[in-house]
């Protein structure tokens, strides 16, 4: 499902001129209706649904439906970002609530290494894949 406003809860980041979900969205699909001052999702249909609106929103105004691989049917799921974490909370159809807390980054700002502290070879059409096969804890890459 893709993300969707609720909007009694909508601010617009204050009529600001770009909203944090604005901001953040990889798709441009967060846009600011100037006249009601709340965001809406534009193009649901091209939403990636990789949460970043959702956890971004200050006055947690965005919502997902959760996929059953991640919560029951009914269940609803709402991020609090906090400096360094997300608490995600659970509701179930019961009433009972489950909270799961996890940081925002592993690794300090600036500092992930993008091949992961492997070497990389030059040749990109070689046979072996980037980290491949140390990454995969294998002595070598199997060929036929």
């Amino acid at each position: 499902m893709p993300s969707f406003v609720m909007p009694d809860k909508c601010d617009g980041c204050k009529a600001l001129d770009k909203t944090a979900c604005q901001y953040v969205c990889p798709n441009d699909l967060m846009v600011l209706n100037k006249e009601t001052e709340k965001a809406y999702n534009q193009e649901p249909e091209q939403c990636w649904e990789c949460y970043c609106c959702v956890k971004i929103c200050p006055t947690q105004a965005i919502d997902v439906r959760g996929y059953a691989d991640f919560v029951p049917m009914g269940a609803s799921v709402v991020p609090m970002r906090s400096t360094d974490n997300i608490m995600w909370t659970v509701k179930f159809r019961n009433g009972s609530l489950k909270r799961f807390k996890f940081p925002i980054r592993t690794t300090p700002e600036g500092k992930a290494e993008p091949a992961g502290g492997f070497e990389s070879g030059d040749d990109l059409d070689g046979i072996e894949l980037f980290t491949e096969p140390a990454s995969n804890g294998l002595d070598k890459v199997w060929t036929k």
